[in-house]
């Protein structure tokens, strides 16, 4: 019932288990010399919007690990590092819409899990490339590894710089009073990222592995943005335009350290394996604003604005797995284990306000405050699997979690400075099952039916009361007070194998209990508030398709289309009436073999109109295209790609309430070229001549998902 069918190409792999969907990321043209989201935009089923955020069959509610484990040198911030993760440190991309009870329930939609390269080729080999683009985007990456029988040891590191410059607008009209609200945004972040991984993995002898890793990640970035404001139908005081011009300085590091041992038994295929891992990361971001208001007619107005906004945070993660796998026959297995997971985090916000007539900053205490957080989930589970006949086979799942997540929130009394403390808590214990039902048919046909129950628990800044006023007339507030998303998954899937054409098609519906909004409400006469809450329910089923084709010789097309139905319910509280409507996507990725030495990739991909909460998405379209010459006896490559070819990638949301109407556009980069060099050495044929080994040690290590 387990067994994978791997469909091969000449520049990628597709490989289909009854659990994930796996691509081999390493030959992808398009982006070479980009970033970890350059990559997850091009892979089928998913989308990236123009902030960075990944979308798995429209919802951006979706858990992403790096190499099998939650990663704490993210921080908060998982966009911000997959921006600064560059593409050439990334083997492949894995794909589990449906995770059995194996795997943390985490995710509305499922797991991305994003696989760092581990050279395990026998001898010494490496590699390294480098990367020049425009508007001055660079990358270089290097590995290195050596492997005998004992002993493989592995390492990389990565650089990047990236310039991405952006722009957009915001119109907003009050419909009270017919006031007018417009905004325009120009913006430009300068990123650097280093990202280095070293591990060691020892074999003590045919049964026995193990193994240690360390990932670091240092990134740091200057940005600014211009946003123009035009105030109309406003008091007299506030009817004329401004500028408020702003910068901010990140400086963020953090580290991941693993410990994994496998032990295999004499029992074929009995094993049991461990992990123990641990993550820090600390950010310091400083935030410097200046805003200056204009009379209609060019008038500097005495009303001035200058703030600077010190924020800073320490997380810690640590992380404990035991897997166990006991074959009770040939047909049956049985699998247990334990994940224990804890995340601290520590987060500080220091705002001061200029005081024109001291000519001095002054502390705001409004906007100045500490806030604590303990997440922690402990979770056990058991697995049995039958193959109950030649063509049918069944997976039952069960597990069992008690989570916690408690909040503190340190602040003083603007006006007596005395000091408040606001505490939250979130206790539950909740049961994740997990049904799979697997059907081969005739003519390499095969079914599987799958349901499972997932949650969406509610953390980082969408539980941080902090305001974001990085636009003071639309501020972003967190809600300490989130109760997690309950999500039921049905899933029916239909895999059809031909000698050139792989399909894979599936049903799917899904139903979001309490789901997490972020809801825009009117503040005052000139400020709305963007504060996360519990909606009532989310509805989505839909039709999902994938296919790869290996049209003739060279030549290989892989087409993904999803069309969905999407349901909010109204919600009385938030004057929310129900939306609902149709949504769909579409990728096409074309690999071509021009002549022997000479490839090309394009990359073409289409998000239509989607329902939101309170309004509709706007629709988005993107080209991207690459040429790739292998030189030096094809142990080197050269490489030129194009993203966003026609400049088309913009991004947008129309809201629509009781009390306002908004439109909303950014764009991010735009239209970038990338020029790239790779050179490969080493023992690379000895790669096939010694698999049989490699797989009898099979030192992979264990995953927490």
């Amino acid at each position: 019932m387990l067994k994978e069918v791997v469909v091969q190409a000449q520049k990628s792999t597709i490989q289909l288990g009854v659990d994930r969907k796996v691509f081999n990321v390493e030959q992808n043209l398009v982006s070479a010399g980009g970033s970890a989201t350059d990559i997850l935009a091009n892979v089928p089923t998913l989308s990236v919007d123009i902030d960075g955020n990944v979308n798995l069959r429209g919802s951006s509610n979706v858990r992403i690990l790096i190499d099998g484990r939650p990663s704490a040198i993210g921080g908060g911030d998982m966009a911000s590092l997959l921006q600064s993760l560059p593409a050439s440190s990334i083997e492949t991309i894995e794909l589990i819409t449906n995770p059995s009870s194996k795997y943390d329930p985490e995710g509305q939609t499922g797991i991305i899990n994003i696989v760092l390269k581990k050279n395990q080729r026998i001898g010494f080999n490496g590699g390294v490339s480098v990367s020049a683009g425009t508007l001055d985007n660079y990358n270089a990456n290097t590995n290195l590894s050596y492997r005998d029988r004992k002993v493989n040891v592995y390492g990389n590191y990565s650089y990047r710089y990236s310039n991405r410059k952006g722009s957009g607008f915001s119109n907003t009209n009050f419909l009270d009073n017919n006031s007018i609200l417009n905004n325009s945004t120009v913006s430009k972040r300068n990123n650097e990222g280093n990202n280095a991984k070293v591990g060691l993995d020892y074999y003590l002898n045919s049964k026995t592995t193990i193994g240690v890793s360390g990932n670091v990640n240092i990134r740091s970035g200057d940005d600014s943005e211009d946003i123009n404001y035009l105030y109309q139908n406003y008091s007299t005081e506030l009817d004329g335009t401004s500028l408020r011009r702003s910068t901010e300085k990140e400086d963020n590091k953090g580290y991941d350290l693993n410990f994994d041992l496998i032990r295999k038994f004499k029992r074929t295929g009995e094993e049991l394996s461990a992990n123990f891992s641990y993550g820090s990361n600390k950010e310091d971001e400083n935030q410097y604003f200046n805003q200056d208001f204009y009379t209609f007619d060019g008038a500097l107005k005495d009303t001035l604005d200058r703030r600077k906004t010190m924020n800073g945070q320490n997380r810690d993660n640590y992380n404990i797995q035991l897997d166990y796998t006991l074959p009770i026959t040939a047909k049956q297995k049985f699998e247990t284990g334990y994940r224990g997971s804890i995340a601290n985090s520590d987060e500080s916000q220091v705002s001061d306000l200029y005081n024109q007539l001291i000519q001095n900053y002054l502390r705001d205490n409004y906007l100045t405050n500490d806030f604590e957080l303990k997440d922690e989930v402990h979770a056990v589970y058991v697995n049995y699997q039958n193959q109950i006949t030649d063509n049918f086979g069944f997976q039952f799942g069960l597990r069992a979690e008690q989570a916690n997540l408690n909040t503190t929130y340190y602040s003083l009394d603007p006006i007596t400075l005395t000091p408040l403390t606001t505490e939250g808590k979130l206790d539950y214990f909740r049961v994740y099952p997990s049904v799979f039902l697997t059907q081969k048919l005739k003519n390499d046909n095969q079914l599987q039916l799958s349901y499972t129950r997932r949650v969406n628990r509610p953390r980082g800044w969408q539980v941080n009361p902090f305001r974001d006023i990085s636009d003071p007339n639309n501020i972003r507030v967190g809600n300490p007070n989130l109760k997690p998303e309950d999500i039921h998954s049905f899933e029916l899937s239909h895999m059809k194998y031909w000698k050139a054409i792989t399909l894979t098609s599936s049903l799917y519906f899904r139903q979001v209990n309490d789901v997490v909004e972020g809801i825009q409400q009117r503040l005052d006469s000139t400020t709305t508030l963007t504060q996360f809450t519990n909606l009532t329910r989310n509805q989505a089923s839909g039709l999902e398709l994938i296919s790869k084709a290996n049209l003739f010789k060279g030549f290989s097309l892989t087409g993904n289309a999803n069309l969905f139905y999407n349901r909010f319910s109204g919600n009385d509280e938030y004057d929310l009436s129900g939306n609902s409507g149709y949504n769909w996507t579409g990728k096409l990725i074309l690999d071509a073999q021009i002549v022997t030495n000479l490839s090309t990739q394009i990359n073409m991909e289409y998000m239509a109109r989607r329902v939101t909460a309170q309004g509709r998405g706007r629709e988005m379209f993107g080209t991207d295209a690459a040429l790739k010459l292998d030189v030096m006896k094809k142990k080197g490559s050269l490489s030129f790609n194009m993203r966003d070819v026609f400049n088309s990638r913009k991004w947008g949301i129309i809201t629509e309430t009781a009390q306002f109407n908004r439109e909303f556009r950014r764009r991010m980069q735009g239209r970038m070229s990338t020029l790239t060099f790779s050179y490969r050495f080493g023992n690379t044929d000895n790669q096939q001549k010694n698999k049989k080994r490699d797989d009898q040690q099979n030192d992979s290590p264990g995953e927490e998902y």
